[in-house]
């Protein structure tokens, strides 16, 4: 019977498992890949971070680059494997855990190899689950190359002819400049064109000092401030939306609404030459593993910082699970110190 049974090895569950260190408990952290940080490594290969290094790093350890470098996803891959060693993190690899349930004497967790108990358990699974496509991706064309941003990698896994990208939030804005810089293809733009871009530096300073000097990844989500903030459209950060949507061969189409075979159908046309679809459309949440537990409209588990319904059971990394930094590699450390206060005090 273990202490505490972290579930998830990114960010989240090593900035738990940090503070369960300093607590002297028995734990371990599972995570159901083959190795430290291949949630990162097993994105897109140009990716990089949005915040600079001094606003990267988990408790108790510098992420060390220079000051204002923006990290790679390697990197952070890095980073993460040299904290799991700073620490002594104990980490079982390839276990995917299918079921969480409570029992008289703590929590029973089930994974593709086995069982453990434990009289704590914290998911850290984070928020990107299962990758959403739009049901009508089912009648598009065999011959069309399709797939999820989640397994986008680079523009070689193309093939000749048109593109489309589908989805105007931060990935979708970063693959459409990708694939656009090659003018000799046209790429079609289904997404959100009138959403704002932020540059990653202004007045001499990175927009996560000013963000830090505003208090913007502060605010508690149930702050008048907050709300405002979570409800309204979130920009797309260090990415010029206007210069990508200014580029000859980018064309924006408005929302896709439907398609069969080669026809794919806009709001206000159809187009039969697209041979590349990149679904840049989210995720989906997926709790259902565990029994019990109470979600919320949006299908997250109902908690207050981290907190469940079920006694014993936590949760880190959520999207805006406390503030608009909850889910971001630097704003992780705050709920991990409140979480493992209120461990301490149990």
């Amino acid at each position: 019977m273990l202490d505490y049974v972290v579930i998830g090895g990114a960010q989240a569950g090593l900035a738990m498992a940090y503070h369960l260190k300093q607590m002297n408990v028995n734990f371990i952290v599972l995570d159901g890949e083959a190795e430290v940080g291949a949630s990162w490594l097993n994105r897109w290969d140009s990716l990089k971070l949005f915040t600079p290094t001094e606003y990267n790093h988990l408790p108790g350890l510098k992420f060390e680059a220079p000051k204002g470098h923006y990290p790679t996803k390697v990197e952070v891959a890095n980073y993460f494997k040299t904290y799991v060693t700073a620490f002594e993190i104990p980490m079982q690899l390839n276990t995917l855990v299918t079921a969480v349930t409570k029992t008289a004497k703590g929590f029973h967790v089930q994974h593709k190899d086995g069982e453990i108990e434990a009289k704590n358990v914290v998911v850290a699974t984070g928020p990107f689950h299962i990758p959403y496509t739009p049901p009508c991706h089912t009648k598009i064309s065999d011959s069309t190359l399709q797939m999820h941003s989640n397994y986008y990698k680079g523009v070689k896994q193309l093939q000749q002819g048109d593109a489309l990208v589908v989805g105007g939030g931060d990935s979708g804005y970063q693959i459409l400049n990708e694939i656009s810089k090659d003018s000799s293809r046209t790429v079609y733009f289904s997404g959100d064109t009138s959403v704002k871009s932020l540059p990653q530096n202004f007045l001499g300073k990175t927009l996560w000092w000013w963000f830090t000097v505003v208090g913007f990844l502060s605010y508690s989500k149930y702050s008048w401030v907050g709300k405002k903030i979570n409800s309204s459209t979130q920009p797309v950060i260090g990415t010029d939306v206007k210069e990508i949507l200014s580029r000859e061969n980018v064309i924006p189409v408005g929302r896709t609404k439907d398609a069969l075979n080669d026809d794919i159908f806009f709001e206000k046309e159809k187009k039969s030459t697209i041979k590349n679809v990149i679904w840049a459309t989210g995720y989906r949440p997926n709790f259902k593993w565990i029994q019990g537990l109470e979600l919320d409209a949006n299908s997250y588990p109902k908690n207050y910082r981290g907190v469940s319904n079920i006694d014993g059971l936590y949760f880190i990394g959520l999207p805006w699970m406390f503030t608009r930094g909850s889910a971001t590699l630097g704003g992780v450390s705050k709920d991990a110190s409140y979480l493992a206060g209120v461990m301490s005090n149990k």
